[in-house]
């Protein structure tokens, strides 16, 4: 397990998901201006989520021994409970923990980029495991 996350298959794995977050956190302060903040972090998830499935097939898996459309249908599944964890942080933190700790500037974006965070590991081993096996 941890020869796994110190290799260069991860590695590539967090290259390729920073650069899904980003578009994941960008998209979101985009779509943050015509929907609110729930559906924004939902919807930018959405949007990360297609930049990592084309990326980790090009980049970090490799086609494996499935077809796209499986794949694709694996990855998705993996990611509804990924979706979960991102948005379930982001609320707890934007609505309850970061207020109540008194901070009052940037309380979306510190929440949102933590909950992107938060599901890069279970994320890897599902999709290694099961989405480009």
């Amino acid at each position: 397990m941890i020869r796994q996350l110190v290799s260069s298959q991860f590695m590539r794995f967090l290259f390729t998901g920073g650069l899904a977050a980003l578009v994941n956190f960008g998209s979101r302060i985009l779509y943050n201006r015509w929907m609110g903040f729930s559906a924004a972090v939902c919807v930018a998830y959405v949007t990360g989520m297609i930049t990592a499935f084309v990326l980790a097939r090009w980049l970090v898996f490799g086609k494996g021994g499935q077809s796209t459309h499986r794949s694709a249908a694996i990855f998705l599944l993996v990611n509804i409970f990924a979706i979960a964890q991102t948005w379930a942080v982001s609320i707890l933190l934007a609505d309850y923990l970061l207020p109540a700790m008194g901070v009052r500037r940037f309380v979306h974006e510190i929440a949102h980029a933590v909950g992107v965070m938060i599901p890069v590991f279970t994320s890897y081993i599902g999709h290694k495991r099961y989405s480009f096996r």
